[in-house]
């Protein structure tokens, strides 16, 4: 069967995160694809989950401890700002990391991530990804600077040079309303 956005998202994910590895939560929201990382990873690895607003460092906070992990540190602060977080050795572990763009289900709907912090970000952690590791971008953009956060990050992610990146596209054609797809950067051999 086809996996929906967030299964899809997760696969990839488990294709190159091994136990062991440090990742990144670039935008925790409410916490599920921290807690999803935090099992991905195990006791040996580490998560780095970033969020600005406080509802949602709460929230993932919360399904953190529900779940019995702690093996991830929740930081509010601009997922741009990621480097001045993660210790060294850490960053030599990173096998990969997810962003969930748009804004907070749920809440204020003109916080919402930004294409230049965003690309800032995933400049920083290609830097550091280890070979194979790979960034998930799901793109929500159904919303008030939405399409122009899309269309940049569809440019900067062209221009990548295909020799040290892949990049996919994955999304649904026939769904109504802006359907969320998924951008991966796969860090290559």
């Amino acid at each position: 069967m086809i996996k929906g956005i967030i299964n899809y998202s997760h696969y990839l994910l488990e294709t190159a995160v091994t136990a062991g590895d440090t990742v990144i939560d670039a935008t925790c929201g409410n916490g599920h694809d921290t807690t999803f990382l935090a099992k991905l990873v195990g006791e040996t690895g580490h998560v780095y989950g970033f969020d600005i607003q406080d509802q949602a460092i709460e929230n993932t906070k919360i399904r953190l401890a529900q779940s019995s992990l702690t093996n991830a540190s929740i930081i509010k602060d601009s997922h741009s700002n990621f480097i001045h977080h993660i210790p060294v050795d850490q960053l030599t572990k990173l096998g990969g990391a997810i962003f969930n763009l748009g804004y907070l289900p749920g809440s204020d709907k003109s916080i919402i991530t930004r294409s230049e912090s965003t690309i800032l970000a995933i400049e920083g952690i290609l830097s550091h990804l280890k070979r194979n590791g790979i960034v998930v971008l799901v793109v929500y953009y159904g919303h008030e600077g939405g399409t122009q956060e899309k269309e940049q990050l569809m440019r900067y992610t062209r221009q990548l040079d295909q020799k040290l990146f892949s990049v996919l596209y994955y999304g649904f054609i026939n769904q109504k309303n802006n359907p969320p797809f998924i951008l991966a950067i796969q860090k290559r051999n």
